[in-house]
């Protein structure tokens, strides 16, 4: 896999790197890391609404009246 970067992407990616000490390559795994744990959480979040929403459909609609 190749990563691509604007430029100014990649000088602010040096950047802060040299600021950390910490590797462009590094941040950027923690980056995706952070990016995939969240959509993770994201898709939990929809199933269990989906669930608890269909569980509780009647009492969401006398709610809403």
């Amino acid at each position: 896999m190749n990563l691509r970067l604007r430029d100014d992407q990649q000088e602010a990616l040096k950047r802060r790197a040299e600021e950390e000490g910490r590797s462009m390559h590094a941040i950027v795994l923690q980056a995706i890391d952070r990016y995939l744990e969240q959509e993770a959480d994201r898709e939990s979040v929809r199933r269990l609404g989906a669930k608890y929403a269909a569980r509780h459909a009647d009492l969401l609609r006398r709610l809403g009246e």
